[in-house]
């Protein structure tokens, strides 16, 4: 039995994490952590990582970047492998996630979907035959309670397509600021907020007389939720130190 720790369990992909797990027969989620302790879960939910005293073999977060650097000390010090779903980190934070890894076993996507993942890798292959004469620009779309813009996985979008182009892109997210043309070595990154829209991506290659568009829609939190516990799976099956991420791991299903 795979014992998780679960921190934000009780936001909307916490508690769709919690749902999918009680499908699973070799998994059980023995703790949560969440600033909203009212939801009923059937395991013990704490407000700080000190209060968490249970036994466990992987943690997996589903929060916010505010609680990353205790989150780390917490597995750091427990020696626990992360999964680590978080977006927004960047900077001096990120460079923390990199460092983490060297002790612990730390899977991190900002995205949990095996289809984003096969996205980015056709937008790497696009960017590469089209990049250099065709416009590129990322549409995400999600749902009006969210707080962060643009989405981490637009940025992984973003950070695809230029890691195949021949010359270093601007990523631009706002053309409000500055009236002026488009620059030929842009990125272009655009959010929508509204509704329940669960996450919409589209990247599109606009050239002379045609555009390609490459898009993927997530119709439940189902899906991030599958994704996190196949993260889980391959992250336990050889736990070495290391940081790992959803390429990883549709190599290893392949």
């Amino acid at each position: 039995m795979i014992r998780i720790i679960l921190i934000g369990c009780n936001g909307r992909m916490g508690q769709a994490m919690t749902a999918r797990i009680k499908e699973e027969d070799n998994m059980d989620i023995v703790a949560g952590m969440d600033m909203d302790q009212d939801a009923v879960n059937g395991y013990p939910v704490h407000g700080n990582f000190y209060a968490i005293t249970e036994t466990a073999d992987v943690v997996v977060d589903f929060s916010h970047m505010s609680l990353t650097s205790a989150l780390l000390e917490f597995c750091l010090e427990k020696k626990l492998p992360l999964v680590l779903c978080t977006t927004g980190i960047a900077g001096e934070l990120e460079d923390k996630v990199i460092e983490a890894a060297k002790e612990i076993p730390l899977f991190r996507s900002f995205n949990m979907s095996l289809g984003i993942s096969l996205l980015q890798a056709l937008v790497r292959q696009a960017a590469r035959v089209l990049g250099n004469t065709y416009d590129i620009e990322i549409i995400e779309k999600h749902h009006n309670k969210k707080v962060d813009a643009p989405s981490g996985t637009a940025i992984m979008i973003a950070q695809a397509a230029a890691s195949a182009l021949t010359f270093e892109p601007q990523h631009t997210y706002d053309r409000t600021k500055e009236h002026k043309q488009r620059e030929r070595h842009e990125i272009g990154v655009h959010s929508i907020r509204g509704g329940t829209i669960v996450g919409e991506h589209e990247a599109m290659f606009i050239g002379p007389y045609e555009v390609l568009t490459i898009s993927h829609s997530a119709e439940s939190r189902d899906l991030f939720a599958n994704g996190a516990i196949k993260a889980i799976e391959f992250l336990l099956d050889d736990p070495q130190p290391g940081l790992y991420n959803m390429d990883d791991l549709v190599q290893s299903l392949s």
